[in-house]
């Protein structure tokens, strides 16, 4: 199951429950954030039964901290990005 099937994954989204920093230096891109910014990607769950929107949070600052999002970040050496549809891809596992 893809997170786009349990959330909603959006720019400009103040209603999200977190958010993921769109772009900057390769170390701060795809940090999670709980203050909002419309530039940033805000991801809101919308199914709270399969999955915790608090949990979700620290699994994106596992998965920063780990410097997954400099795989897929594009962009110059200074200024990178990451997309909308990269949050959207991924793959949640039922383990």
């Amino acid at each position: 199951m893809k997170l786009s099937e349990v959330a909603t994954i959006r720019t400009n989204f103040p209603e999200a429950h977190f958010w993921l920093v769109r772009r900057g230096s390769a170390a701060r891109c795809g940090e999670p954030t709980r203050v909002f910014n419309p530039e940033h990607i805000g991801v809101r769950v919308e199914r709270i039964d399969l999955l915790l929107p608090d949990y979700l949070f620290y699994c994106f600052a596992a998965i920063h901290q780990r410097g997954n999002w400099q795989q897929v970040a594009t962009g110059t050496l200074s200024l990178v990005n990451i997309r909308v549809s990269d949050v959207r891809r991924i793959e949640l596992s039922p383990r």
